[in-house]
């Protein structure tokens, strides 16, 4: 667990397997964070003045860094957070399959492109082109660590601007790592700069006069980031909390759905906000599903040692969380079919799979954010549609069906949708990431993701006088009358 200490400047990260102290780090104050704000701005406008091409390579070197040094990486995740090394690494796998596609991409998704003129405007050049904001902050999670910064780092370096990135406090040794590893490939150019602390860092990070603040995390503290940032009206991205379903159609093949379900609501130890927290199966195939999704289940243990599957739940305050649902649950007539209160000691919490909870159970309506799911019994794909799209969180979604995938998918509300895989749509760099609701707003990823940290900037030139001068105090009836005729053609005769 994380620990400020009396004197509110240093704090302490602590393995949540072990309890040891693994770490101790500076609570950088509003004066600290300024001052990294300060340094970021003053190295702005250099870094924005290369070409797409020089910021691609030099950001190429950084993910060079990171992939050489992924084992080190790697090791430090699970000394803070007790993600397995094996799960770290196909975390930064994917992370840098998106700060490749951010590095090569950025040129032809914010650079000045032609945009035609209409009948009215003919005499003019037009062109659309996205500047970068200037400097951002960077406010990341804990739970994917490398993974889910690098999507907004990657996206705003690439677009030219400045970067001043806070890890969670539970995780500043990867943020650090993170931080140094990009000066050592990227010497010369201090664009990104690190501050470490809990929530009052956060807090003057949005208050610093950052040109827009990227944030993931709860709901509940993101409404905290926005109330902040509205003081100074400065923009954010939201990536929040999520209740992620999964949907089991009559003819689903059973086997990799089980599967699925069960790396999607168990692995880093159900700690992801995409993961699988609610399964809605038909009723044809619900008993024959459910004893899949336990016998898979039985084989995870959660564990520190090297053959455990899942980790410790990171957070302390997280296992009373899970703790409740799983009461609530039970008190309403859910049935625990795997695991239960009994299955937590200390921070691990095992499996647990609930069935025939009440859709107004905490299980079902809030975000547990441990290894658990409830499995419910529909008696088609419109009862399931209208369970999932009931939640007032709308990140993602996951469908298994043979015929119908992809028109179950587009009737679910969600950011985005994955048919008979799991959340394969966050591991195509092209798709923008994010959701709807009590989710968050905005994107990372793809073009989305880099038009997040820019502005849209429409230039115009005037290429010959126009035969219609409209913005002049010296404009004649006659042009008036062309323009009214000219109106009537355009516009008038819709039916």
């Amino acid at each position: 667990m994380t620990q400020v200490q009396a004197n509110a400047r240093t704090f302490e990260v602590r393995d949540p397997g072990s309890g040891r102290v693994v770490g101790t780090y500076p609570e950088h104050d509003e004066a600290e964070v300024a001052d990294a704000v300060a340094a970021a701005r003053s190295a702005a406008p250099r870094w924005a003045a290369l070409s797409f091409a020089e910021r691609g390579r030099m950001l190429s070197r950084w993910r060079a860094e990171i992939a050489r040094g992924s084992a080190e990486l790697a090791a430090v995740m699970h000394a803070e957070i007790g993600k397995p090394p094996a799960d770290g690494k196909l975390e930064i796998v994917m992370g840098l399959q998106h700060l490749a596609w951010a590095s090569k991409n950025a040129g032809k998704v914010l650079g000045p492109r032609p945009v035609p003129s209409d009948l009215m405007t003919i005499n003019q050049r037009a062109t659309l082109e996205y500047p970068p904001l200037g400097v951002v902050g960077v406010i990341g999670p804990w739970n994917y660590p490398v993974f889910t910064p690098l999507g907004s780092l990657s996206c705003a370096l690439a677009a030219g601007n400045a970067v001043v990135f806070k890890p969670s406090e539970f995780s500043p040794e990867v943020g650090k790592w993170l931080a140094e590893a990009f000066a050592k490939a990227v010497p010369g150019h201090p664009v990104l700069q690190l501050v470490t602390g809990s929530g009052a860092t956060g807090a003057a990070l949005c208050a610093s006069g950052v040109d827009k603040i990227g944030f993931t995390g709860s709901t509940a503290t993101g409404k905290k980031v926005m109330a902040a940032c509205a003081e100074s009206l400065t923009p954010v991205l939201m990536e929040c909390g999520g209740k992620d379903a999964l949907v089991v159609d009559a003819d689903a093949d059973l086997d990799a759905a089980a599967d699925a379900a069960v790396w999607g609501a168990l692995s880093n130890a159900g700690q992801t906000c995409l993961g699988v927290e609610r399964v809605y199966v038909h009723e044809a195939v619900y008993d024959a599903f459910l004893a899949k999704v336990i016998a898979a289940a039985e084989d995870v243990r959660a564990g520190s040692d090297p053959a455990a599957k899942i980790g410790p739940v990171t957070m302390p305050s997280q296992v009373e969380v899970i703790r409740e649902h799983l009461r609530d649950a039970v008190d309403r007539g859910g049935r625990v079919v795997l695991g239960g209160l009994d299955a937590i000691a200390g921070q691990f919490v095992q499996p647990t799979i609930l069935a025939d909870v009440p859709e107004d159970a905490l299980a079902v309506t809030d975000e547990t954010f441990g290894p658990t799911m409830t499995v419910a019994r529909v008696a088609d794909m419109g009862e399931a549609v209208e369970r999932v799209n009931a939640s007032r969180y709308h990140l993602g979604a996951t469908v298994f069906a043979r015929k119908q995938g992809e028109d179950i998918a587009r009737r679910i509300r969600a950011g985005g949708v994955a048919v008979n895989a799991f959340v394969a749509y966050a591991t195509i760099p092209a798709l923008p990431l994010g959701g709807v609701g009590d989710s968050g707003f905005g994107r990372v990823h793809g073009p989305n993701g880099l038009r997040e940290f820019t502005y849209p900037k429409a230039i115009t030139r005037q290429r010959f006088p126009s035969p219609l001068a409209l913005t002049t105090f010296t404009r004649t009836e006659f042009t008036d009358r062309v323009v009214a005729a000219l109106t009537t053609l355009l516009h008038g005769r819709c039916r």
